[in-house]
């Protein structure tokens, strides 16, 4: 299974997790990694439309691998969507380039699981908090996985890290982890 990797973050240069996730996807074989940021900058305007949506078509599986901001995507992953999953490609007439494929989002919060339920401060968990983006991976036809999710986040240590690493390593399939 062949899995496409989008990374996005808006400070990934301040952001110890997500750099390690990001390279312990590109350690894996099949897994194509593409950091947005590291591509665009923070023009989201500057997209390559055409490479962007050869990567997708190559994959069977996509990820999209960034920090909950705000409760919701980066800004860069919402334009992704906005400017490659167009009309007439990954919906409306003859837009199926997407139908079938898997969605799944691994994603980071600096906030407590507890944060992120019923009892907790925001009175909302992170199925509910990402939503917006199981809607759209339905709407284009997508067979949408819950996401996987690691809470405090920010200022985790090593060993925390590598836990996340090796959880990260069996979602994308790692052989030696499945077999």
């Amino acid at each position: 299974m062949k899995t496409l990797v989008i990374v996005s973050h808006p400070y990934f240069a301040r952001s110890a997790a997500i750099k390690a996730l990001q390279q312990t996807a590109e350690s894996l074989p099949d897994v194509t990694v593409r950091n947005l940021e590291a591509l665009y900058g923070d023009d989201t305007a500057a997209f390559d439309i055409a490479a962007e949506q050869a990567v997708v078509e190559a994959a069977d599986r996509i990820v999209f691998l960034f920090p909950i901001h705000w409760f919701n995507l980066t800004p860069m992953l919402k334009a992704y969507l906005n400017e490659v999953w167009t009309y007439g490609w990954a919906f409306g007439p003859n837009g199926t380039a997407l139908k079938g494929r898997t969605l799944q989002a691994i994603v980071t919060a600096g906030a407590s699981e507890h944060t992120y339920s019923a009892e907790g401060l925001i009175e909302s968990s992170i199925d509910e908090v990402l939503t917006p983006l199981k809607a759209s991976a339905l709407y284009v036809g997508m067979v949408y996985l819950p996401p996987l999710a690691f809470f405090s986040a920010m200022g985790a240590d090593a060993k925390t890290l590598a836990g996340f690493e090796w959880l990260v390593r069996f979602a994308l399939g790692e052989p030696a982890l499945v077999d």
